[in-house]
């Protein structure tokens, strides 16, 4: 066996494949690939070993919100490691206290102190942890097409397929539907009709089984990110956050995906006037540069905290160069007017969907919010019979799989789940850069046309 320590060959790509195929465990994959060797990016593009440009439809995970290499972010990442790189978090620190104030003045009327974490995961598994600590409940309600995270906990929150590979085995966990309109899981034609798709009725029903009494907290992302970019019907979040406070129950926004200007506001709930009793948030915050995730409450439970401790911490809570950088990322989102263009190149990615599914007969439904984007392919739009099954791996994704690798060939990098392709770009795109996606996607597409079915 070849001594790595007297082998190191970093500068060369097959050293590096080789590496990550024998000694990197690589996340929800089986192991043994050889990834391309990406040594590059900036803006919306990053490049590979052999110079190939590809451009970044996704956003990597959807966390690089600003893009890769923004200068301000950068800039305060190596500015903070000059000064102080780590202290305790319950010392004092500039840029810790500076973000926690910046996220006052972005963040829902009414939520006033944030907890910082390594993460979404770990703002999730805080935010239940702290419902319980202080309703004194056991249950939390969450929904199937959900994601919240790869912790015990969170896993066992989530509803994607993903939690079927481990003990995902949290007590006091309650399912409800999700507002999935194209597909409305009461059959319903008329949301205005359907329970589920209205939110409050359908919590309503599940309480009166589960005894509201006994259930701290709903947590859901206000849009569904990974499991389809699902946006939910209007008068649906403020219809949850009645039944909540009638019942004493906490609403957990999980806005790790969607917020941080993903939808074109600084958090999904904004759309709709709500104001969650805890936000959490991570990715976009930073732009992934360095780990970061928020929890975020309101003054009320800040209150009720005085009194008794956090049930919980974290080593690297409020880290001065993950603080730094989240100042630096909000700022330049606040100078360079990010949101208006999540907003106006959302608008018009979404147009020109709409003129792409008039020569697509395999779109059946175009989605989104700013820059959070999915369109449901289908064999047949009559039947809505989707292109692939739910959460098909292997040769029943072939179809799926096959476009990925197409436009990945063609330049372009995108990501789908089931049979939605997401369409996460940059919050800064430019319209030029988004049009040039938008051709690679029209021929991608091509490859759906050919399962269409009578």
């Amino acid at each position: 066996m070849t001594n790595l320590h007297n082998a190191f060959a970093t500068d060369d790509p097959d050293w590096i494949t080789d590496m990550h195929a024998d000694h990197y465990l690589q996340s929800w994959s089986p192991q043994g690939s050889r990834p391309r060797v990406i040594t590059g990016g900036l803006g919306s593009w990053f490049w590979d070993s052999d110079g190939k440009r590809y451009l970044d439809f996704q956003s990597q995970l959807v966390n690089a919100n600003l893009g890769h290499q923004h200068p301000r972010i950068v800039q305060a990442i190596k500015d903070q490691a000059d000064k102080l790189c780590y202290i305790s978090p319950a010392m004092g620190s500039d840029v810790r206290s500076e973000l926690a104030a910046l996220m006052v003045d972005i963040t829902p009327k009414g939520l006033s102190s944030t907890f910082f974490t390594t993460g979404g995961a770990a703002a999730n598994e805080m935010a239940v942890r702290l419902a319980r600590h202080i309703t004194g409940r056991h249950k939390v309600i969450a929904r199937y097409r959900s994601y919240h995270g790869a912790t015990g906990g969170t896993l066992s929150l989530t509803g994607d397929p993903r939690h079927h590979l481990t003990r995902a085995d949290m007590p006091g966990v309650v399912r409800m539907l999700d507002p999935y309109h194209y597909r409305c899981p009461m059959g319903h034609d008329d949301i205005t009709k359907c329970p589920v798709c209205q939110g409050g009725p359908h919590l309503e029903e599940l309480l009166m089984y589960e005894d509201p009494s006994t259930v701290a907290a709903v947590i859901l992302e206000p849009v569904v990110g990974t499991n389809g970019i699902i946006v939910p019907p209007d008068g649906y979040m403020q219809s949850i956050r009645e039944s909540c406070t009638k019942h004493g129950i906490l609403l957990i926004a999980d806005e790790v995906m969607a917020g941080f200007g993903r939808t074109g506001e600084w958090f999904a709930v904004d759309h709709w006037g709500v104001t969650p009793d805890i936000l959490t948030a991570a990715k976009g915050i930073n732009s992934g540069y360095v780990p970061l995730g928020t929890m975020s409450v309101t003054t009320e439970i800040h209150d009720a905290l005085r009194g008794r401790a956090l049930p919980g911490g974290l080593t690297y809570a409020g880290h001065p160069l993950a603080c730094a950088s989240g100042v630096a990322a909000i700022r330049a989102m606040q100078d360079e007017n990010t949101l208006a263009n999540a907003t106006d190149m959302g608008q018009l990615l979404r147009a020109e969907l709409a003129k792409l599914a008039d020569k697509h007969p395999s779109i059946g439904d175009i989605r989104g919010l700013g820059m959070f984007n999915g369109i449901e392919l289908v064999k047949n739009r009559d039947t809505r019979d989707p292109l692939v099954p739910f959460a098909a791996k292997g040769d029943a994704a072939k179809p799926m799989s096959e476009m990925m690798a197409f436009a990945m060939n063609e330049g372009l990098y995108l990501s789908f789940f089931s049979n939605v392709i997401r369409l996460t770009p940059p919050l800064n795109i430019s319209e030029d850069d988004l049009r040039h996606g938008l051709d690679i996607l029209d021929r991608t597409l091509d490859i759906a046309d050919r399962h269409i079915t009578p």
